[in-house]
């Protein structure tokens, strides 16, 4: 008896030093991974916009451009179906990967509807997506893979504002944001029991996000380099200037709108850069005036 409790105090001893200067699993721990931090211009480093916000085991993700379902796995995250997907707006770089979403997580064992959220229009793309791909639904649930009947299906929840998803400690709350003459822009605010993120989507510089990232620990948001930013040598290209002004943030405009927020930490994707370094587009939010830790965006950076 002796010899036995002595064992069990030393066992216990060794697995206490073994924990020392390790930090303890949080099963409800709120992490946001940056899964694409690119736009349009197709770059093997950044893929196409997409980011989870990770709750525990429940993955909420934000927008699916292209790579989407294969960035989920080099994060190692699900690839048979996110908790819930959440569109931003149609643009197509942030769409490209939401039929690889769709069926890619019902090949890999999805067996429910993958739950859908964005503005209006997202029904009429996912119905005609799945009647694009209705030959491939009947080989595979007819054929020799007997995938899941209702696997591949989506339940779409067109979105304007407010508190759009809220079970289990997690809410999630739409917010339209002005891009360009598109009728319904989203950025979503997701309040979790440790931690607050803001998606800004694509967005041009909007003091209303000063109210509803209020508070906020993580603040998600686009930017170009406004340095950098001139008439392109393109038809068109001369609108160049234009185009951004109306659609999207530039770095020093994005610190001053930071500078009102004050977030726990700012991260920076949807990185136009036309040629920016890392510290060109830092000190361009300096110059904004946030003073505050930031993070610029990498493919499947986690933060906390």
């Amino acid at each position: 008896m002796q010899r036995y409790a002595a064992t069990l105090v030393l066992l216990l001893c060794l697995l206490s030093s073994g924990l020392q200067g390790r930090e303890p699993l949080q099963a409800d721990s709120t992490v946001v991974v940056l899964l694409g931090t690119g736009m349009p211009r197709p770059n093997p480093e950044a893929s196409g916009p997409a980011t989870a916000v990770v709750v525990g085991k429940r993955v909420f993700l934000f927008d699916a451009g292209p790579g989407a379902e294969r960035q989920l796995s080099a994060a190692h995250l699900p690839i048979n179906g996110v908790t819930a997907l959440f569109i931003t707006h149609l643009h197509s770089d942030h769409t490209l990967g939401y039929p690889d979403l769709i069926f890619t997580s019902w090949v890999m064992g999805r067996k429910g509807p993958l739950q859908a959220y964005g503005p209006p229009g997202l029904g009429k793309m996912t119905d005609h997506l799945l009647a694009a791909y209705s030959e491939d639904i009947a080989v595979r649930i007819e054929g020799l893979e007997h995938q899941t009947p209702d696997g591949y299906k989506v339940h779409v929840h067109e979105i304007h504002s407010g508190v759009v998803y809220d079970s289990l400690g997690v809410k999630v709350t739409a917010f339209p944001v002005p891009h360009g003459n598109w009728d319904v822009s989203l950025a979503y605010r997701v309040d979790a029991e440790d931690k607050s993120v803001v998606l800004s989507g694509d967005t041009r510089y909007n003091e209303d996000l000063v109210r509803f990232a209020a508070g906020v620990d993580i603040l998600v948001h686009e930017v170009y380099s406004g340095a950098r930013l001139k008439p392109e040598p393109r038809p068109g290209g001369e609108d160049w200037p234009k185009y951004m002004h109306e659609f999207h943030t530039s770095d020093t405009e994005l610190g001053a709108l930071a500078a009102k927020i004050n977030p726990k930490v700012l991260v920076l994707t949807h990185i136009i850069r036309m040629g920016a370094s890392d510290d060109e587009l830092l000190a361009g939010v300096r110059k904004g005036g946030f003073n505050g830790r930031i993070v610029v965006g990498r493919d499947l950076d986690r933060i906390r």
